[in-house]
């Protein structure tokens, strides 16, 4: 349910103008410094980690949501001015306003546009909630069985290309089917980022709902090459022995 305070936040937007400049007003006018601080470690944007150099305002999710709702149908370029920001709250915003235009969207040739569109503006997808709130919706969606979009995501030198790739597996999985998921993940086993290992490790969960023995078959097969963050997420739903035989060796 809508807050009070989300509600009237919705309303006082709508009286502004669709425009990347509008959104960036309301965003400031809602940040806070204090969470700001909280979200710049938790995030990992001090030098040397994964996201060195982001920068956040200290919104919540929800009122990010707020926003992104009232400003719905802000055009491309629009977007693309909120993707290129070096502030965290107006890229996720963005990325929320295209993941609803692109379900939206009726004619394949538009949802097609909005997913290239996507595509070739990739660097603005930089940290991990931003690809997990896009890639299902954005790429998983055009995938329909085939490895053709993955394949060069896949083998990425850039991180955060990679996770897309896994991530966008999930729309595949929701269509009933794994087999890409288990194809991207056994391309990611030798990933050396964590952020991966934890992706590869919740998809192969993710699919495991779908097909426990499918699942279990892989695990069996490439046990040994498994990261230890991988295999324990990949195993988070079996039973408490289940998980302990898993852990000393392939069952």
């Amino acid at each position: 349910m809508e807050s009070a305070f989300g509600g009237n936040l919705a309303k006082s937007i709508k009286k502004t103008r669709q425009t990347a400049s509008a959104v960036k007003r309301e965003v400031a006018a809602l940040g806070d410094p204090e969470r700001a601080v909280f979200l710049q470690r938790f995030f990992r944007t001090r030098a040397g980690e994964y996201a060195e150099g982001d920068r956040l305002l200290g919104l919540t999710v929800p009122d990010q949501r707020v926003v992104a709702k009232a400003f719905r149908d802000l055009a491309l370029e629009e977007l693309e001015k909120l993707l290129a920001s070096k502030f965290h709250e107006h890229r996720l915003i963005a990325l929320l306003i295209l993941c609803d235009q692109h379900s939206r969207a009726k004619d394949e040739a538009k949802k097609l546009e909005l997913s290239q569109f996507y595509m070739e503006h990739l660097e603005g997808v930089n940290n991990w909630d931003l690809v997990d709130a896009s890639a299902a919706e954005m790429v998983g969606t055009h995938l329909n069985g085939s490895r053709k979009i993955l394949e060069g995501l896949v083998v990425s030198p850039v991180m955060w290309h990679r996770r897309i790739a896994m991530v966008s597996t999930f729309a595949e999985l929701r269509a009933g089917r794994t087999a890409l998921t288990f194809w991207v993940a056994e391309r990611l086993l030798a990933d050396r980022h964590d952020l991966i290992h934890k992706a590869v490790g919740w998809l192969l969960r993710e699919a495991g709902k779908r097909s426990l023995p499918e699942l279990l078959e892989f695990l069996r097969t490439h046990y040994e090459r498994l990261p230890r963050t991988t295999l324990r997420y990949a195993i988070e739903r079996l039973d408490v022995l289940d998980r302990k035989r898993w852990l000393a060796g392939p069952c």
